[in-house]
């Protein structure tokens, strides 16, 4: 795809999701209530003074067990197809690429969740992404889950900025994500990275990237006040450029936002292209 590359990317639950991916079809498919579920969760990783993404995981396989429910790889795609996404998600990624084409960029969408990539392969927008960064499992020969493979905790979300960055995304690569490479050398410079998230948990994200010159955008669910208090803060405190309802539809807030990035992506492309040569 040709233009001067951007990268979007995204936390995915209470970002382009309402709520937990796993309480949309998972956990009700057990016949269980999600707030008993974090509840026993968090209090094992206290008691473990383990992480919480850790022991949620180590609970869905337990849980899943219990209730005999299959958790192959096509098992967790089949529960990710259930997940209901913000309004405007489905038709965002084609329109904001048209955009970026329009202005002689290449935008390219990223997951950063710590939330299961298993159940966002099997969303109707996986073939959106570049990449999906985001909690997985170990699976055996029969090619059921047995395990957590990766934790991505609201700390270890920076790294996989860099990997977007340097253009290092193979995971079990750690010396190019780890490699000095001057910043006019990497591929999607941090000015060219939109961060899009909900909450706390996306604060150091939103600080990298902010800091680093690109752009930080926190959402809430729209009509949901508390929420809208609680990223507005995030303003206040500095993480965050602006924050908007979570409704990606045609014309709304967060389009109008990200095509005046785009705009001002495009414009500086201009300004600093080389001079063509003058052969008169």
């Amino acid at each position: 795809m040709a233009g001067v590359p951007v990268a979007i990317a995204y936390d995915f639950d209470g970002t382009l999701a309402p709520g937990n991916m796993q309480e949309h079809v998972f956990l009700p498919k057990l016949g269980l209530d999600a707030r008993a579920f974090w509840a026993r969760s968090n209090q094992l990783a206290e008691e473990q003074q383990g992480d919480p993404i850790l022991t949620y995981m180590h609970r869905m396989l337990v849980e899943a067990a219990a209730a005999d429910v299959p958790v192959r790889r096509e098992d967790w795609a089949a529960h990710g197809a259930g997940i209901t996404l913000f309004p405007g998600v489905e038709t965002w990624f084609d329109r904001v690429n048209a955009a970026g084409a329009a202005r002689g960029l290449a935008v390219e969408h990223y997951v950063i969740s710590s939330g299961l990539r298993e159940l966002v392969e099997g969303t109707a927008i996986r073939r959106h992404f570049r990449a999906v960064f985001a909690s997985g499992f170990l699976y055996n020969a029969s090619g059921a889950a047995i395990a957590p493979a990766i934790a991505v905790n609201y700390t270890t979300k920076t790294q996989y900025l860099f990997r977007i960055n340097k253009d290092a995304l193979d995971l079990a690569d750690n010396t190019a994500v780890n490699a000095y490479r001057p910043p006019e050398a990497r591929r999607v410079p941090f000015a060219n990275i939109i961060f899009i998230g909900d909450g706390d948990t996306d604060i150091p994200c939103f600080r990298l990237v902010k800091e680093q010159g690109g752009h930080a955008i926190a959402v809430h669910p729209a009509g949901d006040a508390q929420r809208a208090e609680r990223t507005r803060k995030l303003i206040t405190d500095g993480r965050v450029h602006c924050a908007v309802p979570a409704d990606y539809g045609a014309g709304g807030e967060i389009e109008h936002r990200v095509l005046s990035i785009l705009d001002l992506l495009a414009a500086r492309a201009a300004v600093t292209a080389p001079m063509p040569e003058n052969n008169a």
